[in-house]
């Protein structure tokens, strides 16, 4: 079987992207064997995957935002023999590619195919997989709350111009975090578990976050006096007031949360009062950058 095989699961949003089109024949020209296959509606990524692999692909590009990546990394991760990833950012936000170093431009994403692959930690939750960050608080329900033609109208500016204008809706929740030395309660405003360190389109709520540490790493923003004002800065500024947090780097948590936390999974609501998050170590090969700041040197 040629290693010079790969399969690119593309957005069906994506399909008459024409730098995308460019980027893959350039691939075919330099002797790569090169399918693409859409997705069009949920499940999708994951019975492309199986398919894929049937076929005997060694490497799948996740053409998509962070959701796709999401769906395509879980299905890989569940099987024994896996192929390797490929990032191919083509989403709103991005978060995880852009940590990683992956450039937005498709032919450069796609110079990755010729990187050799690393093995990279993911997180689970339920038996759910996240590549990138489960996030709870306001912050998380103004990212699912974002209009798709604000996100095409502002890009990831839409999460800023969206939180801005939610201000009547804010509240802080009660949050109980528990791990191997760790303890936590209180009232909390925002709240990150990063395998990846950003979210909501560029809010890095675990900036020093590794993804093959074995660890996942623990943001907790206390909720101050004034709510409503420490948000708005937080916002404009882009997740400042970095000393306000509260951090650790744990090989699991477990929470508790009171009604009103909204949590989601790298874009996905997740529903549950207790919940708790684990590290799988070296679950997933993929190709990224030699000098992705992600990679534990």
């Amino acid at each position: 079987m040629s290693e010079r095989k790969a399969l690119l699961i593309l957005h069906g949003k994506q399909a008459l992207n024409e730098e995308v089109r460019t980027a893959v024949e350039e691939k075919r020209e330099q002797g790569w064997e090169l399918a693409v296959r859409l997705t069009w509606e949920a499940g999708d990524a994951q019975r492309l995957v199986q398919e894929a692999l049937a076929a005997g692909f060694t490497r799948l590009i996740a053409g998509g935002g962070d959701g796709t990546l999401r769906d395509i990394a879980e299905a890989l991760a569940a099987q024994a023999d896996q192929a390797s990833l490929v990032l191919l950012p083509l989403g709103t936000a991005n978060d995880f590619a852009r940590a990683a170093g992956v450039s937005l431009v498709p032919r450069e994403a796609l110079a990755l195919l010729d990187v050799p692959a690393q093995p990279i930690d993911l997180g689970e939750v339920g038996g759910q997989v996240f590549l990138n960050m489960a996030t709870g608080g306001f912050g998380s329900q103004v990212t699912a709350n974002t209009s798709e033609d604000l996100k095409k109208m502002l890009g990831g500016a839409a999460y800023l111009f969206t939180g801005l204008s939610r201000f009547s809706e804010l509240h802080a929740a009660y949050g109980e975090l528990q791990g191997p030395d760790f303890h936590w309660h209180g009232q909390l405003l925002a709240l990150g578990i990063g395998n990846g360190r950003q979210a909501g389109g560029g809010h890095e709520l675990c900036p020093q976050a590794l993804v093959n540490d074995g660890l996942l790493d623990i943001s907790i923003l206390p909720a101050p006096q004034d709510v409503v004002g420490t948000l708005k800065d937080l916002l404009v500024d882009g997740w400042g007031i970095d000393n306000m947090f509260v951090r650790a780097r744990l090989p699991w948590v477990e929470i508790k949360v009171s009604e009103g936390l909204y949590i989601n999974l790298d874009g996905e609501p997740l529903e549950g009062e207790s919940l708790r998050f684990s590290v799988r170590p070296s679950a997933l090969r993929v190709h990224l950058p030699a000098d992705s700041p992600l990679l534990k040197a």
